[in-house]
């Protein structure tokens, strides 16, 4: 009776017949570099310089590289949920604009900003405007619950279903509106980029 051999040996015994090839691998971890390079930009890490570090790779490195800091930085363009995130996003706008050289995108990067600004005003603005509508059926809610249960019952609106349904259709459809813009900052970006012969 034969040896029976594991996976692992039979993957091997295929995968020796596959000769490697070191540019895709240099490129690959050209990539992952690059990915690590704008996540430490984005971070703010001191001394994370996107264009400093390109000039000092060789050539054969830099369009890896830069394609990893484009895939790297295309995901962050996205709604904020705080202040914080704005300026992040703002980052990562300007390392594309100053890697993908488009008039088209450059004309759309600077603003991101105000667009993103004003979508957590809106946002604040919903919240306060869907709390206030609610409040009376919270109130009525908390009466009914006070009466029952025989002491005073706060409730949380978002402990509420019918609250959070409401708040839920009015938050997506303001997400949706500001979203559509950024969506399309992002194909821009990538055509741009593909046109650049990054893609």
């Amino acid at each position: 009776m034969g040896r029976i051999k594991s996976a692992l040996e039979l993957a091997l015994e295929r995968s020796e017949s596959i000769p490697s090839d070191k540019a895709s691998v240099g490129l690959f971890q050209a990539r992952q570099e690059g990915t690590r390079l704008a996540n430490a930009f984005l971070a703010g890490e001191a001394g994370a310089d996107i264009e400093a570090e390109l000039k000092k790779r060789p050539k054969e490195q830099q369009g890896g590289l830069r394609q990893g800091i484009v895939e790297a930085l295309i995901p962050q363009i996205g709604l904020p949920a705080s202040e914080a995130d704005i300026a992040r996003v703002e980052a990562a706008c300007s390392a594309l604009g100053a890697l993908v050289k488009d008039a088209r995108l450059g004309a759309m990067l600077p603003q991101v900003g105000q667009l993103l600004s004003a979508y957590l005003d809106d946002l604040a603005r919903f919240d306060e405007a869907i709390r206030k509508q609610y409040a009376p059926k919270l109130r009525a809610k908390e009466e009914e619950l006070s009466r029952r249960m025989g002491r005073e019952v706060r409730l949380d609106p978002f402990q509420d279903q019918e609250f959070l349904e409401v708040y839920s259709q009015s938050v997506s459809a303001l997400k949706a509106n500001y979203q559509e813009p950024l969506d399309q900052l992002r194909e821009e970006a990538l055509r741009a980029w593909a046109e650049q012969g990054g893609g």
